[in-house]
């Protein structure tokens, strides 16, 4: 069963190693401990907030009070505040299970004849804001449609010779490899939420997989596909290229579900690699790390992975692991390699054929050496491959003992990217310094571009088991970690979209002609604004 107040499956459970409470412990400070903060409420009980629906009958749609408030959030910290202490807030009215496209023109007639703001959902997965009912009088006086594309997930067509893959926008992840796989193919797409979001949430908010450096980012997997606007049914087909004007496709990607809902995509795929290996490497320091992987991205060694670590995410990261025999044996080889307290550690992984992939860990190898890199094996490779997706059950852990994980990340040019980091943590750690409380920060580089880097901020601080006060304190977190992204020249959002909680900086990034044209491309498909207002553009 799939939790209502967190993340994952409910029965799987991952706990902190004791190095890694140990280093919370003294990175944050203590605690309250297991079982003991903060008490959540039952969904029960936040059942009973839900009021009733005010949403005509209509046969696909449910008006249940628990399939309700299981589309009431997202994935968002804010999210998981009011989850947990279930307060729920405004709640859809109705949640409506399409299962085609013109099931989907019919649900947003009604919407319009009921005059009902829609949001699209997928896997419920969103980290930044997308899937909350706004709040304010103006968004309580219309109902609210919830659209959840979860039965829209097969695999519609294949095509061979184009490699081009067509699925309805609903499926998951797992579902879209597996139906893949099985005729030898794969999209590679892999983010972290992966085992839960979808295909149409990747377009929505411009996703980016793990390995993007060999499969590219979701722009660049996108073809074409169908979407459902109020304003009519627009179809992209799909090119291997054209100048045509604007990139219709564009108006789509990023787009937060503000202009309609993707309901089928056509995807380039890949044929399935033989082989794949995943190494780390160590460096004595950030300055040298940073500039291996610079080198190494724009050496373009046809690698699938490189994701460096700083050197606070490189301690976090050894203490998640546990095996404290083999972490001390590391930690003496690493020393005496000349790699100490201030060590990064770089993940490079390869996919291919076996001769591809030894080639091109081999280069790497070779050239990570040039700027002082300790080669370590593939265990920590290895254990990272096995455990890729399980690092979002570690907020529940956290949780658990007490603590918030939240993250913020972003994108810059090369130049800008140590300035950026040490600003952001700067920033975090100034934010809740007058609440007496400290903030862990840990960075990686996880998408690096011959350009520049994806940078992504991990920020784990005590939660104080009250509502109100935990709110604040993430509002004031955000507020000076979003701050300094934008004063450090970086993009509001690298992989997570905008959604609500960026929303106040995109101005920032986008300028006023930029964001008013934003504004009249969505009033252009969506007249009425009844597409997930809120979102994206604040107003």
């Amino acid at each position: 069963m799939r939790r209502w107040n967190g993340w994952g499956d409910d029965s799987v459970e991952v706990e902190l190693a004791a190095s890694a409470r140990a280093l919370l412990e003294a990175r944050v400070g203590p605690g309250p401990g297991p079982g003991t903060a903060p008490q959540d409420a039952t969904f029960d009980r936040a059942c009973t907030q839900v009021p009733p629906g005010r949403l005509a009958p209509h046969p696909l749609v449910d008006t249940s009070p628990t399939v309700r408030a299981r589309h009431a959030l997202g994935q968002s910290l804010p999210d998981w505040l009011r989850l947990r202490h279930g307060q729920l807030g405004n709640v859809p009215d109705g949640v409506a299970f399409p299962e085609s496209s013109s099931q989907v023109r019919e649900l947003l007639a009604f919407a319009a004849r009921q005059d009902a703001m829609v949001i699209p959902w997928g896997g419920g997965t969103s980290v930044a804001g997308h899937l909350g009912v706004p709040d304010g009088a103006r968004f309580a006086l219309r109902p609210v449609l919830a659209i959840d594309m979860c039965r829209m997930r097969a695999l519609v067509s294949l095509d061979r010779e184009a490699l081009l893959a067509c699925f309805g926008a609903g499926i998951t992840g797992p579902d879209l490899e597996t139906q893949l796989r099985a005729h030898g193919y794969t999209l590679g797409h892999y983010p972290d939420s992966f085992e839960y979001s979808t295909l149409g949430g990747w377009i929505a908010t411009r996703s980016v997989g793990q390995q993007s450096l060999r499969y590219g980012r979701i722009e660049g997997l996108f073809a074409g596909g169908r979407v459902e606007t109020p304003a009519g049914t627009l179809d992209i087909p799909s090119f291997p290229a054209s100048s045509a004007g604007p990139d219709l496709r564009e108006m789509v990607l990023g787009s937060e579900g503000r202009l309609g809902i993707v309901t089928h995509a056509s995807m380039r795929i890949s044929r399935l690699p033989e082989h794949e290996a995943f190494h780390a490497i160590f460096f004595p320091d950030w300055q040298h790390a940073l500039q291996a992987v610079r080198v190494l991205a724009q050496a373009r060694l046809g690698l699938s992975l490189l994701r460096l670590s700083n050197p606070p995410e490189t301690a976090t990261t050894l203490a998640l692991a546990g095996h404290a025999h083999g972490a001390g044996l590391l930690e003496r080889y690493l020393v005496w390699r000349g790699c100490g307290p201030g060590r990064c550690m770089l993940l490079v992984g390869a996919s291919g054929c076996k001769a591809q992939v030894a080639q091109s860990l081999q280069a790497a190898r070779a050239s990570a050496q040039r700027h002082r890199g300790v080669h370590a094996g593939a265990a920590l490779g290895e254990h990272w491959r096995r455990n890729r997706f399980r690092g979002m059950y570690l907020r529940n852990a956290a949780w658990e003992l007490g603590y918030a994980m939240d993250t913020v990340e972003t994108a810059l040019d090369w130049p800008h990217v140590t300035r950026a980091v040490d600003a952001i943590e700067r920033a975090a750690a100034a934010a809740l310094a007058p609440f007496g409380e400290r903030v862990l920060a840990c960075t990686h580089l996880a998408h690096p571009y011959p350009q520049g880097a994806g940078v992504h901020t991990t920020l784990v601080y005590r939660l104080t088991g009250d509502y109100e006060l935990d709110l604040l304190r993430w509002r004031q977190l955000k507020e000076r970690v979003a701050g300094a992204v934008v004063a450090s020249g970086g993009t509001i959002s690298h992989q997570h979209g905008v959604g609500a909680d960026a929303a106040p900086w995109l101005a920032a990034e986008k300028g006023e002609l930029g964001v008013g044209a934003m504004g009249a491309l969505l009033r252009h498909f969506d007249p009425d604004l009844r597409m997930n207002p809120g979102k994206l553009l604040a107003s």
